[in-house]
């Protein structure tokens, strides 16, 4: 019985903390979202000299007063999943543990409880509260496209590179001596990055005609290099619009989320999911 009871409450804090797809669930997300708000506010504010010396003493409570309540939570985490080793090595379990450790650190190192910005990054929950509205299917659309266009991707870069190093190299031999500041072929490069990505700083600059001629190459080219990731992303994406209605189930093995609701078994792993709640 003991056992029992001890299963059913590790499954009903799963729900409430990994999913949110219960009133609990949902009410969870949104104090915890929250929460970090008011934690990233506090760290922005207490940068500020003249709001650090007349409140410096009330941001230091704040921030061990959140920084503890995050510590409780991340306990909570760990002993209501199965596996708590693989949480803890995951992406959001490595974003809970970081935003909990610079506040600890700063007893050893002042000034690192600065770095507790990076629980902006938790606040990527948020989507798992607007499960109802077209943003987690739109997020999820996205990230299939990007998985999926990622060999596009990576060979659409791998020859920007070449490219620029070509081009760099080209204009080092022409500009060099000049005195335009094309004094090697890595600062070269630079140039045609900063050219070719339509920035344009204006710190290194072709004299010659044959540089110009070749700078006016690599700028008309840096517009016909903009389309081409944006239709590799936009063809999987239209591809990966079909992507059926999902939830916020999260498996507790693996914790991969957007399962759909009649689904019994992870889609990565095959492990079996917690049931759904009734409300």
């Amino acid at each position: 019985m003991e056992n029992s009871n001890q299963t059913a409450w590790k499954q009903r804090t799963y729900r409430i903390i990994f999913e949110a797809d219960t009133f609990a669930g949902k009410l969870f997300d949104i104090v915890l979202i929250g929460v970090i708000f008011t934690s990233i506010i506090a760290v922005m504010l207490e940068s500020v000299t003249s709001l650090q010396k007349v409140y410096d003493p009330w941001f230091q409570i704040a921030e061990w007063a959140i920084t503890a309540l995050f510590t409780v939570e991340y306990v909570v985490r760990l002993s209501c999943v199965r596996n708590p080793l693989r949480y803890a090595v995951s992406f959001f379990g490595i974003v809970d543990l970081l935003s909990i450790l610079p506040t600890y650190l700063s007893l050893l190192f002042p000034g690192t409880q600065s770095l507790v910005v990076i629980r902006a990054l938790r606040l990527l929950r948020i989507f798992r509260v607007l499960k109802l509205t077209p943003y987690l299917k739109g997020a999820n659309v996205l990230v299939v496209a990007l998985r999926t266009s990622r060999h596009k991707t990576i060979v659409f870069l791998v020859s920007i590179l070449v490219l620029v190093l070509i081009l760099g190299s080209a204009m080092y031999l022409v500009e060099n001596g000049q005195g335009s500041g094309f004094t090697s072929i890595p600062r070269s490069m630079y140039w045609a990055i900063v050219t070719m990505t339509t920035v344009g700083y204006g710190d290194i600059i072709p004299s010659t005609v044959l540089g110009q001629i070749i700078a006016s190459f690599v700028m008309i080219l840096g517009y016909g290099m903009i389309a081409v990731p944006t239709g590799i992303v936009t063809a999987e994406i239209v591809q990966a619009a079909g992507v059926r209605t999902i939830t916020t189930r999260a498996c507790p093995e693996c914790f991969t989320e957007g399962h759909e609701k009649r689904a019994d078994f992870c889609k990565n792993c095959g492990e079996p999911l917690i049931p759904m709640a009734s409300e």
